[in-house]
Protein backbone atom coordinates (compact mmCIF):
# COMPACT_ATOMS: atom_id res chain seq x y z
CA UNK A 1 0.00 0.00 0.00
CA UNK A 2 1.16 3.50 -0.89
CA UNK A 3 -0.34 6.94 -0.45
CA UNK A 4 -0.51 9.23 -3.48
CA UNK A 5 -1.14 12.93 -2.98
CA UNK A 6 -2.29 15.39 -5.63
CA UNK A 7 -0.01 17.85 -3.87
CA UNK A 8 -0.53 21.02 -5.93
CA UNK A 9 -1.81 23.43 -3.29
CA UNK A 10 -2.70 20.59 -0.89
CA UNK A 11 -2.97 22.07 2.62
CA UNK A 12 -2.70 18.75 4.51
CA UNK A 13 0.65 17.34 3.31
CA UNK A 14 2.21 17.65 6.80
CA UNK A 15 -0.71 15.77 8.38
CA UNK A 16 -0.57 13.06 5.70
CA UNK A 17 3.15 12.56 6.23
CA UNK A 18 2.87 12.48 10.03
CA UNK A 19 0.15 9.82 9.99
CA UNK A 20 1.73 7.80 7.16
CA UNK A 21 5.04 7.74 9.01
CA UNK A 22 3.26 6.44 12.12
CA UNK A 23 2.05 3.43 10.07
CA UNK A 24 5.17 3.10 7.93
CA UNK A 25 3.29 3.71 4.68
CA UNK A 26 5.23 5.30 1.80
CA UNK A 27 3.92 8.62 0.46
CA UNK A 28 4.36 9.96 -3.06
CA UNK A 29 3.66 13.66 -3.54
CA UNK A 30 2.89 14.64 -7.13
CA UNK A 31 3.06 18.26 -8.23
CA UNK A 32 3.61 20.19 -11.43
CA UNK A 33 6.57 22.36 -12.31
CA UNK A 34 4.78 25.45 -10.94
CA UNK A 35 5.06 24.14 -7.37
CA UNK A 36 8.18 23.36 -5.41
CA UNK A 37 7.90 20.71 -2.72
CA UNK A 38 10.50 19.25 -0.44
CA UNK A 39 10.01 16.42 1.99
CA UNK A 40 12.13 14.42 4.36
CA UNK A 41 9.59 11.57 4.37
CA UNK A 42 7.82 11.47 1.03
CA UNK A 43 9.03 10.84 -2.48
CA UNK A 44 8.34 13.97 -4.55
CA UNK A 45 7.53 13.53 -8.23
CA UNK A 46 7.50 16.69 -10.32
CA UNK A 47 5.33 16.25 -13.37
CA UNK A 48 5.61 18.45 -16.44
CA UNK A 49 3.20 21.35 -16.63
CA UNK A 50 0.02 20.86 -18.57
CA UNK A 51 -3.66 20.61 -17.89
CA UNK A 52 -4.31 17.53 -15.77
CA UNK A 53 -0.75 16.18 -16.16
CA UNK A 54 -0.44 15.53 -12.42
CA UNK A 55 -3.88 13.89 -12.33
CA UNK A 56 -3.03 11.45 -15.12
CA UNK A 57 0.37 10.64 -13.63
CA UNK A 58 -1.20 9.95 -10.25
CA UNK A 59 -3.81 7.63 -11.74
CA UNK A 60 -1.23 5.77 -13.81
CA UNK A 61 0.87 5.13 -10.68
CA UNK A 62 -1.80 4.18 -8.16
CA UNK A 63 -2.92 0.59 -7.72
CA UNK A 64 -5.65 -1.34 -5.97
CA UNK A 65 -5.65 -0.78 -2.19
CA UNK A 66 -3.55 2.42 -2.44
CA UNK A 67 -4.85 5.66 -0.92
CA UNK A 68 -5.30 8.78 -3.04
CA UNK A 69 -5.71 12.28 -1.59
CA UNK A 70 -7.18 14.77 -4.05
CA UNK A 71 -9.75 17.53 -4.14
CA UNK A 72 -10.53 16.61 -7.76
CA UNK A 73 -13.66 14.45 -8.07
CA UNK A 74 -12.52 13.14 -11.46
CA UNK A 75 -9.23 11.88 -10.02
CA UNK A 76 -11.14 10.31 -7.13
CA UNK A 77 -13.52 8.56 -9.54
CA UNK A 78 -10.62 7.11 -11.54
CA UNK A 79 -8.86 5.99 -8.33
CA UNK A 80 -12.01 4.25 -7.13
CA UNK A 81 -12.27 2.59 -10.52
CA UNK A 82 -8.82 1.09 -9.96
CA UNK A 83 -9.83 -0.24 -6.54
CA UNK A 84 -7.95 2.43 -4.58
CA UNK A 85 -9.29 4.41 -1.65
CA UNK A 86 -9.83 8.14 -2.13
CA UNK A 87 -10.22 11.00 0.31
CA UNK A 88 -10.70 14.77 -0.06
CA UNK A 89 -8.52 17.18 1.88
CA UNK A 90 -11.63 18.02 3.92
CA UNK A 91 -11.66 14.43 5.20
CA UNK A 92 -14.66 13.34 3.14
CA UNK A 93 -14.23 9.85 1.75
CA UNK A 94 -15.04 9.30 -1.89
CA UNK A 95 -16.94 6.04 -2.33
CA UNK A 96 -18.65 4.12 -5.08
CA UNK A 97 -21.90 5.20 -3.42
CA UNK A 98 -21.27 8.98 -3.48
CA UNK A 99 -18.95 9.69 -6.41
CA UNK A 100 -21.60 9.77 -9.16
CA UNK A 101 -23.64 12.33 -7.21
CA UNK A 102 -20.55 14.47 -6.59
CA UNK A 103 -19.58 14.41 -10.27
CA UNK A 104 -23.13 15.35 -11.29
CA UNK A 105 -23.23 18.26 -8.82
CA UNK A 106 -19.88 19.51 -10.17
CA UNK A 107 -21.19 19.29 -13.73
CA UNK A 108 -24.42 21.14 -12.90
CA UNK A 109 -22.55 23.87 -11.02
CA UNK A 110 -20.20 24.38 -13.96
CA UNK A 111 -23.15 24.51 -16.34
CA UNK A 112 -24.90 27.11 -14.14
CA UNK A 113 -21.74 29.26 -13.99
CA UNK A 114 -21.43 29.17 -17.77
CA UNK A 115 -25.09 30.14 -18.23
CA UNK A 116 -24.79 33.05 -15.80
CA UNK A 117 -21.52 34.26 -17.27
CA UNK A 118 -19.91 34.10 -13.84
CA UNK A 119 -16.81 32.01 -14.34
CA UNK A 120 -14.87 33.33 -11.38
CA UNK A 121 -15.54 31.59 -8.10
CA UNK A 122 -14.69 32.76 -4.63
CA UNK A 123 -11.92 30.64 -3.19
CA UNK A 124 -12.49 28.23 -0.33
CA UNK A 125 -12.93 29.44 3.23
CA UNK A 126 -9.76 29.89 5.24
CA UNK A 127 -8.68 26.54 6.64
CA UNK A 128 -9.08 26.14 10.41
CA UNK A 129 -7.48 23.94 13.05
CA UNK A 130 -10.79 22.07 13.23
CA UNK A 131 -10.57 21.35 9.49
CA UNK A 132 -7.10 19.87 9.98
CA UNK A 133 -8.26 17.78 12.96
CA UNK A 134 -11.27 16.51 10.98
CA UNK A 135 -9.02 15.51 8.09
CA UNK A 136 -6.47 13.79 10.37
CA UNK A 137 -9.16 11.75 12.13
CA UNK A 138 -10.85 10.73 8.88
CA UNK A 139 -7.54 9.92 7.16
CA UNK A 140 -6.38 7.74 10.04
CA UNK A 141 -9.72 5.86 9.99
CA UNK A 142 -9.31 5.29 6.24
CA UNK A 143 -5.80 3.89 6.77
CA UNK A 144 -7.19 1.59 9.47
CA UNK A 145 -9.89 0.35 7.09
CA UNK A 146 -7.34 -0.23 4.30
CA UNK A 147 -4.91 -2.07 6.60
CA UNK A 148 -7.71 -4.22 8.01
CA UNK A 149 -8.83 -5.17 4.51
CA UNK A 150 -5.22 -6.02 3.52
CA UNK A 151 -4.89 -8.38 6.49
CA UNK A 152 -7.87 -10.46 5.37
Amino acid sequence: MQIFVDADACPVVDIIERIAKKYGIPVILLCDTNHILNSEYSEVKIIGAGADAVDYALISLCRKEDIVISQDYGVAAMALGKGAYAIHQSGKWYTDENIDQMLMERHLAKKARRASGKNHLKGPKKRTTEDDERFAESFEKLIGKALEKNEK
